[in-house]
Order: C-alpha cells, then sequence, then structure tokens
C-alpha cells in the first residue's frame, strides 16, 4: 500500500504462504471483494454498531468495514489485530485474522477466520491457521495461542485439535446463550510438530517495532 512520496505501511509487507494458500494483509482496496463473499452463515461481533436505516447485509459490510479501519486505525505494541486476505490460485476465497489484546503482558495470540463455502472441507481452515501461527511463534515470538468456537462447531474446532490445541474451559455467550469451546497452543508443542517448515513468512522485519519488538 503505496503512500505519500512512496512511503507504505510495514504491516502491508508481511506475507505468508503454504501449500495452496497466499495471505496478504487486508487493505481498503479488498472490502468490495470480501463483501461480495461474506459466507450467511458467519456471525460478525455481536457487540459491533448496526444502523436503523441500513438493511442486514449493508450493516454486515459496515461491521467488516469498521472492523478493518478499527484494526490498523487503533493499533498499538499493547494490543493490536492483524487481518489477512486469503488466496488460492489468486481467487478470494476468505480471511484470517490474527490477534493480540494483551500482547506485551503474556505473548498470546488470538485468531478467528472464515472461508466460502465452497473453499471448505480441503483442508485450507487448517492451512491459515497454521500460517498466522508460524508468523506468531516464529518472528513475533509469542508464547502461546488460544482460540474459541461453539461446542457445535465441529469444523472449527477440528482445525484447533488437528493443529495440537488442547481444551481449556468452557464460557458462555451472553448475547446467544451458546457455549464456547476455549482451547489453548504454546510455543513448545508448536515447535514439537514442525508445522513451521511448511510455511513461508516474508516481509515481518520492518514491521516488528509495531509488535514492540527490535528487528
Amino acid at each position: 500500500m503505496e503512500g505519500v512520496g512512496g512511503w507504505s505501511w510495514p504491516l502491508h509487507g508481511i506475507r505468508l504462504h503454504t501449500a495452496d494458500l497466499d495471505l496478504t494483509v487486508m487493505t481498503e482496496a479488498d472490502l468490495p471483494t470480501l463483501w461480495a463473499l461474506l459466507p450467511d452463515d458467519l456471525e460478525l461481533n455481536p457487540h459491533a454498531t448496526t444502523y436503523a436505516g441500513l438493511d442486514v447485509p449493508a450493516n454486515r459490510r459496515a461491521v467488516l468495514a469498521q472492523g478493518y479501519w478499527r484494526a490498523l486505525g487503533m493499533w498499538s505494541p499493547d494490543d493490536w489485530a492483524l487481518p489477512f486476505v486469503v488466496r488460492s490460485a489468486g481467487a478470494v476465497v476468505g480471511a484470517q485474522w490474527l490477534e493480540g489484546p494483551d500482547w506485551r503482558s503474556d505473548r498470546t495470540v488470538d485468531s478467528s477466520s472464515w472461508l466460502v463455502a465452497g473453499a471448505r472441507g480441503r483442508g485450507l481452515g487448517r492451512q491459515m491457521r497454521a500460517a498466522v501461527l508460524a508468523l506468531a511463534f516464529g518472528p513475533l515470538r509469542a508464547e502461546a495461542a488460544i482460540s474459541s468456537a461453539v461446542v457445535d462447531n465441529a469444523p472449527s474446532l477440528g482445525v484447533s485439535r488437528s493443529l495440537g490445541y488442547h481444551d481449556t474451559h468452557r464460557s458462555v455467550l451472553e448475547h446467544s446463550g451458546q457455549t464456547l469451546q476455549h482451547v489453548r497452543l504454546d510455543v513448545k508443542t508448536w515447535d514439537a510438530s514442525g508445522r513451521s517448515r511448511h510455511v513461508v513468512v516474508e516481509g515481518v522485519d520492518p514491521a516488528l517495532p509495531l509488535f514492540g519488538l527490535d528487528p
């Protein structure tokens, strides 16, 4: 993303590659494509602002756009959220987020993601999560990763468990009453799995100061 005088925001230089996927940090130019692909079964942030004058699809587009702007506009080394666009053979198939909500305190990352219906069931969810974990446990020096999903979301929990996460505890969502299963993965388990070997991470060094890290 080029700016004045050719200057670019360091985060947009980060690139992640797996056997079948390329992940690039989301830009404003990606939003129309992502709006068109948002799955109907994707539950967006229930606490996000909605607008009485907009219909449901327009409100969903607003939640996505404002989430993106908030992530990069309110970035700090203590609390950050990094959104990636996921492409397979050049076509956008989903989005993957990596977050450090209390980063300099606990060095723990969280994640969330979605895939278009036609890209599901092919192991791509596992690859995109592995990609951001390779970034987190590699150049970003994370100590742990957490995630969560409603207890009947077998695909999401299956991805987590296949990558070495273990179940920790359950909680209840206030807005829906659904039960969440929380999971956790530590750096030793990740390193022992050797999965980082299947991910190429590029362009991170210029962005390290934004994570409070020395290059």
